[in-house]
């Protein structure tokens, strides 16, 4: 596999930072890139934020004035990226994870804040490699299907299917 460079930065303290979190969310970006074929050096940026700060990412980029779990801003375009020049890597953009949000959606879902971490990772990296679910159907279910397969071969299952009932959306 080629060289995957993730780097990641904690902004927030709300949240104490579980030893091993950081070498998760790097095995769940190689794990997607493995998935996918992507045969090419990569860079990703993964910033650790509070309820906050992502509120106002949310609110500046979706137009959403709501904090979120996950925010994916890729770089790339119909499979074109640009490259850092001095790695050689394509630069696939910036994963940004609430830690607050993690903590209180791994609670609701009754699993661990590893496996809440590791799952908005996956789900933001296919993101930045073009995956989109906002319009439902097949593209929702697809992408569903890859993130509990990465899931899967994490040792990180769901606890339940990865198809939503109608009226829990």
């Amino acid at each position: 596999m080629e060289k995957v460079r993730v780097i990641i930065e904690n902004k927030q303290k709300e949240v104490k930072i579980p030893t091993g979190l950081r070498m998760l969310v790097r095995r769940c970006c190689n794990a997607v890139l493995r998935m996918e074929k992507f045969g090419s050096p990569a860079e990703i940026s993964v910033t650790f934020v509070n309820n906050e700060q992502i509120h106002e990412l949310n609110k500046q980029y979706r137009g959403k004035d709501v904090p979120t779990d996950v925010l994916s801003f890729p770089m790339g375009e119909d499979g074109v990226y640009d490259i850092n020049h001095s790695t050689g890597a394509k630069i696939l953009g910036d994963i940004v994870i609430s830690m607050e949000k993690a903590v209180e959606q791994a609670e609701r879902y009754g699993h661990s804040l590893e496996r809440e971490v590791g799952y908005l990772s996956v789900h933001s990296m296919l993101h930045l490699l073009g995956y989109d679910h906002e319009n439902g159907g097949i593209q929702r279910v697809h992408m569903r299907e890859k993130e509990e397969l990465v899931m899967t071969q994490l040792g990180l299952p769901g606890t339940s299917s990865y198809v939503l009932d109608e009226d829990e959306e």
